[in-house]
């Protein structure tokens, strides 16, 4: 009898954790075609640019907002709102590429992006390991990264800026690593936080290689 019940409990534990996942990556999936369309948006009609102060309070006002709502389908709007700032946000990046006739970086990016996300999670859902033990080096990178782009706001050097996008990419390319796991081993049971900490992921490997792209194209 024992054995049934703990049989019963690991299916459904199972049931559950494929529920979040299949909820996380089709909202995901919606979220970035919302932002997409945001993005063309402000690109065709030329909107311009939101200062830091507009980018800071939209960026993690939205965010908090969001995983306040997380538990509520109020979240799912919220996440909406939280990605359309953000496509609304890359939209005078891709005009001014657009303009000096780098097109193709922003297609380069995409791919980049795409490649990076689909060897990430095909392998925490292949091998089904753990990654938790990713937190230690994410936080102290987390704190890395943010000297670094404090420093960069006064220094202005060319090569600290490039290695801040590629410590980027090193990041985000862990927390996605983390956030899978993190759902397939039933730590995330709450597909719209997920959702949103891939989504943020994704936006920073894709930023981060256009201002590499960038740089190689200048050079």
């Amino acid at each position: 009898m024992d054995r049934l019940v703990a049989a019963s409990s690991r299916e459904r534990s199972l049931l559950s954790t494929h529920k979040v996942l299949r909820n996380t990556y089709f909202l995901l999936s919606l979220t970035l075609g919302f932002s997409a369309l945001t993005a063309t948006a402000s690109t065709v009609l030329h909107l311009p640019a939101p200062g830091l102060l507009l980018m800071l309070a939209g960026f993690y006002g939205l965010m908090f907002l969001t995983y306040r709502l997380a538990n509520s389908p109020a979240g799912i709007l919220a996440a909406f709102a939280f990605t359309g700032f953000l496509g609304y946000a890359l939209g005078p990046l891709l005009s001014m590429l657009l303009a000096s006739g780098a097109g193709e970086m922003i297609m380069l990016a995409l791919g980049g992006t795409a490649l990076v996300f689909f060897a990430c999670s095909a392998y925490v859902l292949t091998t089904r390991r753990d990654m938790s033990f990713l937190s230690g080096m994410m936080m102290a990178g987390f704190v890395v990264l943010v000297v670094a782009v404090i420093a960069n706001l006064f220094l202005h050097i060319p090569a600290l800026s490039l290695a801040i996008s590629v410590l980027f990419i090193l990041f985000s390319s862990g927390a996605i690593l983390w956030e899978t796991s993190n759902i397939i081993n039933g730590g995330e049971t709450n597909y719209i936080r997920a959702t949103v900490g891939l989504y943020v992921s994704l936006y920073n490997i894709f930023v981060s290689l256009l201002s590499i792209l960038g740089v190689m194209r200048s050079n």
